[in-house]
């Protein structure tokens, strides 16, 4: 089956609604290559190909859903037989229902992040490419004793879906990346440095830099110690700043919002952050990994712009939270995969970036906490009580340099009250693994604690 047939099963499906039926049918195909290598071998490798159809039936605002992990036409028939039975067991809920082209006015963008040539790329060299990874980033500082792991990903997806409103659109999608995990140091006082890059095809994965970020990231923390408790300016690097901001796009989630889980509830034109903050999602930014010229209800998406100079402008909503909003979709539906209905979040979500330099930045305050990484950041904070309480290591800087590296510290403070110390965003935009991207970023201040 090729692209078009996906999109012809899709419609198929789609045309055979009963009635007042409302029918979706979501036709995925899917390859992934996972490798890892160890003391230069291959420690693992797989190839997976997965495809298969969700189908949606609404009838009378009940829904039932049902998936199938096959594109056989007679498989995607019984699919959407026991998806139409599953509605007559379903709760009513006067916001379900399937988006209509009255819901959206706004075109269909001109993206297509997909590259063929990442396809025709054969498994040996991609292997080769993680097993350069790993020798640079041995090779890159002679303080580093080992790779605790090194690899390369890719993922090409191709999608389509029908509805029985009409609505009807296609997608596809490739990403690439390389890894390391570089260790310095000996025994107990060990320490480990992240290196990543991501892309859309091979050419784009730059193994020096993942080998540098690494061995450097692991090497600047040697002779680590526990500093005194205190308040001081917090200087997030990206791969940490990604994450801060994948809280703040789950918390403008329309799931979460009208479920009341959010720290933004009823909050919408108030200031939730400091004037210099703009976070935008932008499925439309070709760059962005989570790039798409259609939502997964098959919605063209749009720029979004969430937080607007430090005002909460709008939420991320699918058809049935933008219904319930009162606000109609904004083409932020998501799902994980044919087997899971529609949910509303970000896709390609940033802060605008600043002028200044991480130099710059760092230059800015006579001392502040440099955070390279943290743990516990799902158990230690909430979306909805807005705490925030992690543990980090990094490195203390002073007068523009980094001084002394630090570690068993935790840092505290709320996501609002970080919002609003937020003093200077980085011109360092990256976008990283995940469907946010990363930049260095200062916030005024936080709590510290440690010996």
């Amino acid at each position: 089956m090729n692209a078009s047939d996906l999109g012809d099963l899709a419609r198929d499906l789609a045309a055979r609604a009963r009635g007042t039926e409302q029918v979706e049918a979501y036709v995925v195909r899917s390859r992934d290559t996972e490798i890892e290598v160890f003391d230069g071998d291959v420690e693992s490798l797989s190839v997976a190909s997965v495809e298969g159809v969700g189908v949606r039936v609404v009838v009378d605002h009940r829904e039932g859903y049902a998936w199938c992990g096959s594109l056989d036409a007679d498989a995607a028939a019984e699919t959407l037989a026991e998806a139409r039975d599953n509605a007559g067991f379903a709760v009513a809920d006067e916001w379900a229902g399937l988006p209509e082209r009255d819901d959206f006015d706004w075109p269909t963008p001109h993206v297509d992040p997909y590259s063929a040539q990442l396809a025709s790329v054969p498994t040996d060299e991609k292997v080769a490419i993680a097993l350069a990874v790993e020798r640079a980033t041995r090779s890159a500082d002679p303080r580093v004793r080992g790779v605790e792991a090194a690899g390369y990903g890719d993922s090409m997806v191709e999608a389509a879906i029908a509805s029985s409103f009409g609505i009807v659109a296609d997608m596809r999608r490739t990403t690439c990346s390389a890894h390391a995990f570089a260790m310095a140091g000996e025994g107990v006082e060990t320490q480990t440095g992240a290196g990543f890059v991501v892309g859309r095809t091979i050419e784009d994965l730059d193994v020096d830099r993942v080998a540098r970020d690494a061995s450097s990231r692991a090497v600047r923390l040697l002779g680590a110690t526990q500093p005194r408790s205190q308040r001081v300016p917090v200087i997030f690097d990206p791969l940490v700043t990604r994450s801060l901001v994948g809280l703040v796009g789950a918390a403008v989630s329309g799931d979460a919002v009208t479920r009341g889980r959010s720290m933004f509830v009823d909050r919408l034109g108030e200031t939730v952050a400091a004037p210099n903050v703009t976070i935008v999602d932008d499925p439309t930014f070709p760059g962005a990994l989570g790039a798409t010229p259609s939502d997964a209800e098959g919605v063209p998406t749009r720029r979004n712009t969430v937080v607007e100079g430090g005002t909460l402008a709008a939420f991320l909503l699918n058809t049935r939270t933008g219904r319930r909003c009162g606000s109609g979709t904004t083409g932020s539906a998501v799902r994980g995969g044919f087997k899971t209905v529609p949910g509303a979040g970000a896709r390609a979500l940033f802060l605008e970036p600043g002028t200044r330099s991480p130099q710059d930045i760092m230059a800015s305050v006579p001392e502040a906490l440099y955070v390279q990484s943290v743990s516990g950041l799902h158990s230690g904070t909430s979306i909805v009580s807005g705490d925030f309480s992690v543990g980090a290591e990094g490195l203390l800087v002073r007068d523009g340099e980094f001084a002394e590296p630090v570690r068993e510290v935790t840092i505290a403070s709320t996501l609002p009250r970080m919002l609003l110390d937020i003093a200077e965003v980085g011109n360092d935009l990256e976008w990283l693994p995940g469907n946010a991207a990363g930049m260095t970023l200062l916030v005024a201040e936080m709590t510290l604690s440690g010996r």
